[in-house]
């Protein structure tokens, strides 16, 4: 007696709950793929910060050229 609506309102409800945890799967997803890897030092893009800061300062002259190399070695 219910002309049918009661099947459709079921559907409604399974598309509902699929855009609902779809949607949720994409937000990790793309939460997870923002995050850039961890370096050995466990901070993302560690490595290269430590260098740009030694290129800084050799640019600035508060290290010489020597110092530069040797503590660039020590960064690899």
């Amino acid at each position: 007696m219910m002309g049918g609506y009661g099947f459709g309102w079921g559907i409604l409800m399974l598309v509902f709950w699929a855009l609902i945890i779809g949607g949720i799967v994409l937000l990790v997803l793309r939460l997870l793929s923002q995050n850039p890897p961890a370096t050995a030092s466990g901070e993302p893009g560690a490595g290269n910060k430590a260098l740009d800061i030694l290129r800084e300062r050799y640019a600035r002259g508060e290290i010489t050229k020597e110092q530069l190399e040797q503590m660039h070695k020590d960064l690899d």
